[in-house]
């Protein structure tokens, strides 16, 4: 019977360590690569004419099921929300600003082209990192206000921006259920904040 030695025990164990540790960063990063997800990684609110605007960046990442069904032909519907809300202690917070972007990613085969559509408006990349550089940038969105916004006043900012599942064809609605690779959002990010001064117009000639 072959005894195994204190002194060859020792190395061993720890080279099967050092492996068990290595195989399991390896998984962690294959994993992480191949998840989707969406981080909000500015937003900013100006004044412009009497109103106010926002513009914000995020970073956006898609994972092998998402750019195959694009490959297929399945248009994404991206939304982005912001609102403006007015906290009130002695009753329910009231919403008095809103803001809704929607945009649609597809991909045309025959062209090997991506199309971002916002609107009426659309445009075309080679690439989808263009593409998705693109979608991440929200700029000069303008926020509907219910009543008068006051600058200097101070309301709490609701931000976030998610893949619209009910905008997918009825079989891939059934398919996201309880499925963790179509839920892409990066959930809500709320902080107050004080509206800046509308600028003063310059009426000289």
């Amino acid at each position: 019977m072959h005894c195994l030695k204190s002194s060859d025990f020792l190395p061993r164990l720890l080279r099967m360590t050092v492996a068990a540790l290595l195989l399991a960063l390896i998984g962690q990063a294959s994993s992480a690569h191949g998840e989707a997800s969406i981080e909000i990684k500015s937003v900013r609110i100006k004044p412009v004419e009497g109103a106010y605007e926002f513009d914000a960046d995020f970073q956006i990442t898609l994972n092998h099921k998402l750019e195959h069904a694009l490959e297929k032909g399945i248009v994404l519907y991206f939304v982005t929300e912001l609102s403006l809300v007015n906290s009130r202690w002695y009753w329910f917070d009231e919403r008095v600003g809103y803001s809704r972007v929607r945009e649609g990613l597809s991909y045309y085969a025959l062209t090997r082209q991506y199309r971002l559509t916002r609107g009426a408006l659309s445009q075309n990349f080679g690439s989808l990192s263009d593409a998705l550089q693109a979608l991440s940038r929200v700029r000069d969105r303008p926020i509907n206000a219910s009543e008068e916004l006051i600058p200097n006043a101070e309301y709490t900012v609701e931000l976030r921006t998610r893949l619209d599942i009910a905008a997918l064809p009825k079989p891939f609605q059934v398919e996201t259920l309880g499925s963790r690779e179509w839920d892409l959002g990066s959930g809500t990010l709320r902080w107050n904040t004080r509206l800046p001064s509308q600028k003063l117009q310059d009426n000289s000639k």
